[in-house]
């Protein structure tokens, strides 16, 4: 379990708790610390809370309000959010996750067209597309902000992480009494360089492994951002940073809804480890890739992210 600096929480079951360390991302442009506490919690944990980031809190419980909106559309309507890339577009309930439903939005505050067509399909409302506009600006630069400092912790300057684009994805739980202690998305690890996830402030369920293979509760905590580090963050940080294994599960018959963007790759689809983090002590663990050969090994391997990185190694 994590030893840093974190927020304490009034969990009823403290060693079932996962204490998720915090960065204040005011603190993070100027204190050489808090650069220091980030790369520590990237390289242990896996994960992070931000707090005092540039994202208003009015626009987060705006675009909570929108999240509503959007998955109380009837299901015909959701069906018309149409895949862009693999696993993106309305996701319905499926056998493996019956209380899961997603609708994602690609490449968001990038490209216009995009949100055009997003919005389009689902006959948004001009005044909940425009809370899905400066949603999608306010995080976006937020994402970049963090992917670019948590670059700069490991001494990593030639990345430029403005480009890479995000995926924008609103989930739902429809949870009964029945469904308690049931799980609401299995295992896994994100796919992305890292997930900027605001979940539902009130509605807990999300548990992320630890390094003894135990999970831990993660308790909502309003107005902050939780970062998850995927599997390109790992692989890109030459091995360094944690692809943190989490799901969500069931606790009470309500619903809960979360979203957030993934940060995946750069735009032209090339993954590689940037060359400062490659010495005679850190030796390349794994040669360069297309980030869709990655997403479409997890997608036809479900999720066996180990059979990738052996293809992918440098040997």
């Amino acid at each position: 379990m994590c030893k840093l600096p974190t927020h304490k929480t009034k969990s009823k079951d403290k060693e079932n708790t996962m204490e998720v360390p915090v960065v204040d991302f005011q603190q993070l442009r100027n204190k050489e610390e808090e650069l220091k506490k980030l790369r520590e919690a990237c390289e242990r944990c896996g994960c992070f809370r931000i707090i005092n980031h540039t994202v208003p809190e009015t626009l987060m419980a705006d675009m909570k309000s929108v999240a509503k909106y959007l998955h109380d559309l009837p299901v015909e309507i959701k069906t018309k959010n149409k895949p862009v890339i693999p696993e993106s577009g309305y996701r319905p309930p499926s056998e493996i996750s019956p209380f899961y439903e997603g609708l994602a939005l690609y490449d968001i505050h990038k490209s216009p067209q995009a949100v055009d067509q997003f919005c389009s399909q689902l006959g948004v409302p001009p005044k909940q597309r425009k809370t899905i506009e400066a949603y999608g600006e306010a995080v976006n630069d937020l994402a970049t902000s963090v992917s670019q400092k948590m670059a700069e912790s490991l001494g990593v300057v030639s990345t430029d992480f403005k480009d890479w684009p995000l995926l924008f994805r609103v989930i739902k739980y429809s949870f009964n009494a029945e469904s308690i202690g049931s799980v609401g998305i299995p295992i896994h690890t994100d796919t992305s360089f890292v997930t900027l996830l605001q979940d539902d402030d009130k509605v807990g369920g999300l548990e992320i492994m630890d390094h003894s293979g135990s999970f831990k509760a993660v308790p909502p905590q309003s107005g902050s951002f939780l970062c998850i580090i995927g599997d390109v963050g790992h692989i890109w940080s030459n091995g360094r940073f944690h692809n943190v294994k989490h799901r969500v599960l069931c606790k009470e018959a309500t619903t809960r809804l979360s979203f957030g963007v993934f940060m995946f790759s750069p735009r032209d689809g090339k993954i590689d480890t940037p060359t400062e983090l490659v010495d005679l002590n850190h030796p390349r663990l794994y040669r360069s890739f297309n980030y869709e050969d990655l997403r479409q090994f997890r997608v036809s391997a479900r999720g066996e992210l180990a059979k990738f990185l052996a293809n992918v190694a440098n040997v």
